[in-house]
């Protein structure tokens, strides 16, 4: 006979069993792809339609959404244009990563707010635009008084800020790459994409683990490459290598919507992996922070042992 202390029961377990499941599931590894510059220029080995290409295969054969985060200058042509449309037709979004790709992490930064308006009207047109803006070299400013100004530049115009969370070299395995082939155009270009898989998963850990530190769980991470040659030919290997590790691809908008997005960190300067920047002001974690977070001489060593 069933009664009610029984029902009460049977709702408990369930209930347990339900938040179980559902804390496994918030404990799983999850990775959105976010590809920045989109200078998609003719080079060795691919041409930029080739290129093109190559990364919107992937992400197909993927089954993921990725955002583009373009610079204007890249696109600013009939060519560029007709790619970015390609872009949009495949359902990949689309945001503002200024016209010039200039720094704004110096002394004397210049106009951030002309730099993001000069690209607008040339990614307007695509469906899949979205308020997205990301910092060139993920430097938000030198000083409190300039990270404010440029935080409020991008308010201004109902921007926000796509922030990455895992920051990596891969430009800088490229540009090993690509130095190969200048010198060597027939020369074996497997090993390269076997040390970008490498490095990104190291990288993804290695923030996964901080932010679980500093945030007490693992928000959907947004990971930093940038339309190169390494991406179109390692794009698949890549991502076959973080699914193999355990890692859940998702959509770049996906990921955006979590509320970690939203936070603006106070620290001076600001820069570098969202991640890094909210372990720094936690203050924390000083002895697992090096600055910048991310750059070619730290993946030098190893490369040079490899012969890369």
């Amino acid at each position: 006979m069933l009664t009610r202390r029984h029902l009460l029961s049977g709702l408990a377990a369930a209930s347990a069993l339900t938040a179980t499941g559902a804390a496994r599931a918030a404990d799983g590894r999850r990775l959105a792809i976010t590809i920045d510059d989109f200078n998609i220029a003719d080079g060795a080995l691919m041409d930029g339609a080739a290129r093109h290409r190559a990364v919107l295969e992937a992400l197909d054969a993927a089954g993921i959404k990725a955002v583009g985060l373009v610079a204007g200058k890249y696109v600013d042509n009939p060519t560029g244009a007709a790619r970015l449309a390609a872009w949009a037709e495949a359902g990949h979004l689309i945001g503002n990563h200024t016209y010039a790709h200039s720094y704004y992490g110096g002394a004397n930064p210049g106009d951030l707010g002309a730099d993001i308006d000069r690209c607008a009207p040339l990614i307007a047109p695509y469906a899949t635009t979205r308020p997205l803006f990301r910092f060139p070299y993920l430097a938000e400013g030198r000083t409190a008084e300039t990270r404010d100004r440029m935080r409020a530049v991008l308010a201004d115009r109902g921007l926000h800020n796509a922030h990455v969370t895992v920051d990596a070299s891969d430009w800088y395995v490229d540009q090993r790459l690509r130095e190969r082939l200048d010198k060597d155009p027939g020369a074996d270009v497997a090993p390269y994409g076997d040390f970008l898989v490498r490095h990104l998963l190291d990288r993804a850990v290695f923030y996964d683990g901080l932010a679980r530190d500093v945030l007490g769980r693992s928000p959907p991470h947004t990971l930093l490459i940038h339309h190169t040659l390494a991406t179109a030919l390692f794009l698949p290997k890549v991502l076959q290598g973080f699914r193999d590790a355990g890692w859940t691809l998702i959509d770049a908008e996906t990921a955006f919507a979590d509320p970690v997005f939203q936070s603006q960190p106070d620290i001076a300067p600001a820069a570098n992996s969202l991640i890094w920047q909210l372990a720094k002001a936690d203050g924390r974690f000083e002895a697992r922070l090096r600055s910048p977070g991310e750059d070619g001489p730290y993946e030098k060593p190893a490369m040079d042992a490899l012969g890369l």
